[in-house]
């Protein structure tokens, strides 16, 4: 029997077997439509960016693990490598920008000074794919972050540029967005922080909330661009105080109505993303996903089908919300194939979603209420053994890309053909 007939047999079980638990199988692959990943373009050249040749991550705590050979050097191979890793994808994606990824043709341009020209070629190689751009301020690997301190900062010119930054970035985006017809999400993190116990911790929140409010002045439409600031539990060099924290960002948000990021690898390991997202959305419209896979910190692993990544998925699925939260990753593995690492956490995080739009979630419900625990508990772990990856198979094959570990292959043959080259 041929392998498309094969995939087409094990859905038709699959979906028998979800229809007696009262499950639509083809429902829920259709609701899949709305899980739309933001890649991060940091995945193919290690966070290098292109503000100058040769250009090298530095500072802000940002640590890239590896020299796996194939980076990235050049914004076409970058375009060449996102192209692939789109190929061998279902669904869905948008791109997401750091601003050290602009065009600026040998060029010396300082952050202060980008413009929207430095990012056209972007906008113009997504109109041509039909698919949105998300952008990033990048407040690290310069001169002037290299005291610990941006937005934050007591050097008033250093927190001026920074400002200035900012507003530029937002002003981007907003055009990408306009350009695109799809909002555009510009996240804004810093890396602010203190390695050893500092005394003013208030001071330098004070100055991060004054520049916060300076660069918000200005509106922009909401359909153009959308707002999320992104805290962090502490990094490398901040591990005593990190001023953008998680409870500084949380009211900033609620105040301002602004998306909040939520890193899965920026909270305390024992701490549960998912936990948090119903709690959110009671006080913000939106809300930013970072998904990724801290081992023991912050050390942006590859994701993987994880407890973590799936209760997150669905605490989503559950409240409703999918319109309401924008997904993007944010890990960086040098150790492995690039363009391996973007498709196994990429496919990770739609089968996480898959798994949770297959739960019979109004049954579940209707036991918690009735107070019938075993019930649901029980009902919980068969969901563990249902056929699931056979209807992520189905959905591969409706988005005609390769099912199954036949994208190793793709990625080996791409690998000796283009990467080993360059």
């Amino acid at each position: 029997m041929a392998k498309a007939e094969l995939i087409k047999k094990a859905y038709q079980v699959a979906q028998e077997e979800y229809a007696e638990i009262g499950v639509d199988t083809d429902k829920a692959l259709k609701k899949m439509d709305d899980v739309i990943i933001s890649l991060h373009c940091w995945q193919t050249d290690d966070v290098g960016g292109f503000e100058k040749p040769d250009a090298e991550l530095g500072g802000g705590g940002i640590q890239v693990t590896g020299n796996y050979p194939g980076k990235a050097n050049t914004i076409e191979e970058m375009r060449q490598d996102l192209d692939k890793v789109m190929s061998l994808v279902p669904g869905e994606q948008r791109l997401s920008l750091h601003a050290i990824y602009g065009e600026f043709d040998g060029k010396l341009v300082d952050r202060d000074q980008i413009e929207v020209k430095h990012f056209q070629k972007w906008i113009d190689w997504a109109k041509e794919r039909d698919m949105g751009l998300d952008f990033n301020c990048t407040c690290f690997s310069h001169p002037k972050a290299d005291e610990g301190f941006t937005l934050s900062s007591k050097n008033e010119s250093y927190r001026k540029f920074w400002i200035e930054h900012v507003k530029l970035c937002r002003e981007i985006g907003a055009e990408m967005g306009k350009q695109l017809g799809k909002p555009c999400v510009h996240n804004t993190w810093i890396p602010d922080g203190s390695k050893d116990t500092p005394v003013d911790r208030n001071g330098h929140r004070v100055l991060l909330k004054k520049s916060l409010d300076e660069i918000f002045q200005i509106e922009y439409p909401k359909e153009h661009l959308k707002d999320a600031i992104e805290s962090k539990l502490f990094g490398i060099g901040s591990e005593s105080m990190v001023v953008g924290s998680h409870d500084f960002y949380l009211g900033y948000a609620i105040q301002n109505n602004k998306l909040i990021c939520l890193d899965n690898g920026h909270f305390h390991p024992t701490e549960q993303v998912g936990d948090k997202i119903s709690a959110i959305l009671q006080f913000v419209d939106e809300i930013l996903l970072h998904m990724t896979r801290g081992v023991r910190w912050d050390s942006d692993h590859v994701v993987t089908f994880n407890d973590e990544i799936l209760l997150i998925a669905q605490e989503i699925v559950r409240a409703k919300v999918l319109k309401r939260v924008n997904i993007g990753l944010d890990f960086f593995d040098a150790s492995l194939n690039r363009i391996g690492a973007y498709v196994v956490g990429t496919r990770a995080v739609q089968t996480a979603f898959l798994f949770a739009l297959l739960e019979p979630t109004d049954t579940l419900r209707k036991y918690e209420e009735a107070g019938k625990n075993f019930e649901r508990l029980a009902l919980l772990e068969l969901m563990k053994s249902k056929p699931f990856g056979a209807v992520y198979d189905y959905y591969c094959t409706q988005s005609k890309v390769p099912v199954g570990e036949d994208f190793i292959a793709e990625i080996q043959k791409y690998e000796s053909d283009v990467l080993k080259k360059r």
